[in-house]
């Protein structure tokens, strides 16, 4: 018995050990791509999915998020997870839930449900110069550099499920695979449309008579000229859209977060579900990262989603500059658009008078 025991306890120390020395190897052989930043996700997605958790206290985990990229990783997403925070849960009809998660009471959310009385409004983003990108996040976002823009317009809404529905019955297109029959589920009409390619997006805006906005575009009625983090402003506030950090776990209807907007009136440009822009994924001017990933392959996603994307240990989403790449026929729950259009000058002097 005291054999057994003794072997017992061997096999666990042995174990133990194991996981200590995995966990400390070293950044440039299980960690982020040393030249390019991106993330060995092989590493922990081998098999099954690695549940979703809190990677800076799962051992697992630590044998790839411990030091060089991943410091970076971990200090940039912590800003962004405050346990101290209380994130509030909506209920179905848009109103706050009278509870956070965590056991906390709720103050009323900063944000009120907006009414969508025209999901086809578009706002006018003035011509002149801003800011793109960030020194201080992933290579595929780096340099900070300056781009110049002509006036353009671009919808102040995400495009709805009950508007998308138009394009569908206009020209047969094939409904979105989440749509039972061909219908627009149930008190979803003012839910931004998902389900939807990179071509479906680009069809439907040309249909429209408009088209994808750019990546350049996106950033800047997003961000704005002052150089803003988030739509709002600099500080990091989980009421102001529907990201994880709000606990809705879906979309919500277009227009919910009145203190979200942009500095040009742009609703859900942080949160809610990613949006496709024009754009194939290619380096920014001084771009020194290369990437075999750069190229005429995959089409670039905006804003952010109400996904938690820390389950592919990916970080937080909301920031302006923040983008990611994907095939253009990929479709899922979280992936939606909007559409952006030239402005026409005499249109232009009329609207800034």
């Amino acid at each position: 018995m005291q054999k057994v025991i003794s072997l017992f306890f061997i096999m666990a120390l042995l174990s133990l050990m194991i996981v200590y020395q995995t966990s400390n190897l070293p950044a440039s052989e299980n960690d982020y791509d040393p030249v390019t930043g991106q993330p060995n996700c092989i590493n922990c997605h081998t098999g099954d999915k690695k549940p979703s958790i809190d990677y800076t206290s799962d051992a697992s985990c630590l044998q790839c998020h411990s030091a060089g990229h991943s410091v970076r990783f971990i200090s940039i997403d912590s800003r962004y997870k405050n346990p101290l925070l209380p994130v509030a849960i909506l209920r179905s009809n848009g109103n706050p839930a009278p509870f956070f998660k965590g056991g906390f009471n709720s103050p009323p959310l900063e944000d009120k449900v907006s009414s969508v009385v025209n999901s086809n409004d578009m706002v006018y983003v003035s011509e002149g110069e801003f800011t793109m990108g960030s020194d201080d996040w992933w290579p595929k976002c780096q340099p900070e550099h300056k781009r110049s823009l002509k006036g353009f317009y671009i919808d102040k809404y995400e495009v709805t499920n009950k508007r998308y529905n138009r394009f569908v019955e206009a020209t047969r297109r094939k409904p979105p695979d989440h749509w039972v029959k061909g219908e627009i589920p149930k008190d979803r009409a003012d839910h931004p449309v998902v389900f939807v390619t990179w071509n479906d997006a680009h069809d439907f805006c040309q249909w429209e008579g408009k088209r994808l906005p750019s990546e350049p575009e996106w950033e800047k009625a997003a961000r704005g000229t002052d150089k803003r983090t988030f739509p709002w402003g600099d500080k990091f506030d989980a009421r102001k859209g529907n990201m994880p950090q709000l606990g809705k776990e879906d979309t919500t209807p277009v227009g919910s977060f009145e203190n979200g907007k942009s500095p040009y009136g742009v609703y859900d440009l942080a949160g809610n579900v990613w949006e496709w822009t024009d754009d194939w994924f290619k380096p920014y001017p001084g771009n020194k990262h290369p990437d075999e990933n750069y190229g005429e392959k995959y089409r670039v996603l905006r804003g952010g989603s109400w996904y938690d994307c820390t389950y592919y240990k990916c970080g937080i989403s909301a920031p302006t500059y923040n983008r990611i790449f994907f095939n253009p026929f990929t479709i899922n729950n979280n992936f939606g658009f909007r559409c952006a259009k030239d402005a026409k000058d005499e249109v232009t002097k009329k609207n800034t008078k």
